[in-house]
């Protein structure tokens, strides 16, 4: 009876061993992938999924201890692959979790007592367009306040929108008055999350879709920001909000169906701290090729990074896609020279691209950098379900224990969010996977 009552009140604890480099959590829906997320902090560590029964829960820990407490939501996922969870502290301590949402009502829970998630509570933010939100994202300004972007709306008609977290009255409000993004009732941005780059300055890339079909993506923009409330282009022009396709942010003027999709859409910079935007669109051949957009004195310059021949990659239709090529931010490693990882059906690597040209450095080698290290077993799949794949989600925070985590599970594809068929896998482990840092 003590168990049951546990069980029915959504919060309970298990205990483990002492604490290893491969710690299981529990068994997690394995039927189709969604974003999890983890996040490390002094003391303690929060990891948001969806159990095997599909509901949102949330794991705690203490990093001197394997034990976890978990906490199950009343909400469920259901086959949709944009449902992701997010996770994030305030200054106070207090967790704040999101996630379950495609154009679908506000849901959101916080803490209201600091370290403790059996007091995690469906809260409020601020009452206005809240009732068709996707893509929850926490992130922090320059003065460590949390911020909370979203977007209102649906896949070519949507805005993006910010709200700002006030600590003292434990109360949301808007950031600014109206959307940062517009689409004007006739598209909406799919843009990346504001990164802070080496010159301390927020930077924003997206690309703009005219309806749910993928092949209609169009327009590269990007604009920046000091204070999420003044935003400028790559000229140092303030832009007028909310900015929307005609407000000067774009890059390069991909058309629909020209070969650009927001998932692969990466902001990267060189050794002078410049921006450089990663994506790829077609060719004049009709090839699909990798690009790189940096802004010169005179303008942006729009370099073909790739040469692959006869390669077309034609994406569309709605839903999650499963994409066939994918690509990374571009990094300085110094001497000149930059890193730029890829994946396509013909082959995979790292180009090491001459910073001058952006043109790939023949016979040059990405160097090995030190990196955490983690069990090698800990990639390894353990489903014999046919089409199983292995997921990871890297750490959100960070902790002083001289350890890097990230959480490691299996599912099938995204099967463009419809429901398969039966016989589905069963649960899969979620594991939390801990990896020295190199001194």
């Amino acid at each position: 009876m003590r168990w049951l009552g546990l069980w029915l009140s959504g919060c309970f604890s298990l205990w483990a061993a002492p604490v290893a480099d491969v710690l299981p959590i529990e068994k997690v829906w394995a039927g189709h992938p969604v974003a999890f997320a983890l996040l490390t902090a002094p003391h303690y560590q929060y990891a948001a999924y969806f159990d095997a029964d599909r509901r949102m829960t949330v794991a705690q820990r203490r990093l001197d201890q394997a034990g976890w407490v978990f906490c199950k939501l009343p909400t469920s996922v259901a086959w949709d692959s944009h449902n992701a969870v997010t996770l994030a502290l305030d200054g106070a301590g207090q967790l704040h979790v999101a996630g379950n949402m495609h154009v679908a009502p506000l849901c959101y829970f916080r803490t209201t007592k600091a370290g403790d998630i059996a007091s995690l509570t469906a809260a409020p933010m601020t009452g206005e367009r809240e009732q068709r939100m996707t893509y929850p994202v926490f992130l922090k300004d320059r003065q460590g306040r949390l911020l909370y972007r979203y977007r209102d709306g649906s896949s070519g008609r949507g805005d993006d929108l910010y709200n700002v977290y006030d600590e003292a009255t434990q109360r949301w409000r808007r950031l600014l008055a109206g959307p940062l993004l517009d689409g004007q009732g006739r598209m909406n941005a799919y843009c990346t999350a504001p990164l802070l780059g080496p010159d301390g300055i927020f930077h924003l890339a997206w690309v703009w879709r005219d309806s749910p079909d993928c092949a209609t993506n169009h327009d590269l923009s990007y604009a920046r920001t000091a204070d999420f409330l003044h935003w400028f282009d790559a000229a140092d022009r303030e832009l007028t909000l909310p900015i929307t396709v005609r407000s000067g942010a774009v890059v390069d003027p991909v058309p629909p169906r020209g070969g650009i999709i927001n998932s692969n859409l990466q902001v990267g910079f060189d050794t002078r701290a410049r921006v450089i935007l990663t994506y790829h669109k077609y060719d004049a051949q009709g090839d699909l090729q990798i690009f790189a957009a940096r802004r010169d004195f005179d303008g942006w310059a729009i370099i073909r990074v790739s040469d692959w021949k006869g390669y077309r990659w034609e994406f569309a239709g709605g839903g999650t896609i499963v994409s066939e090529v994918s690509l990374g931010a571009v990094e300085p490693i110094g001497d000149g020279k930059l890193t730029l990882s890829y994946r396509y059906p013909q082959g995979a690597g790292t180009w090491v691209l001459d910073e001058q040209t952006l043109q790939p450095i023949p016979g040059a080698r990405a160097p090995v950098r030190p990196a955490p290290r983690f069990p090698a077993s800990a990639r390894l799949g353990t489903s014999t379900f046919p089409g199983m794949r292995v997921h990871e989600a890297g750490d959100g925070g960070s902790a002083d224990d001289g350890f890097a985590y990230k959480l490691v599970w299996e599912t099938l594809e995204a099967n463009r969010d419809r429901r398969r068929p039966e016989p589905w896998p069963a649960p899969a482990m979620l594991r939390l996977v801990r990896g020295e840092i190199p001194r």
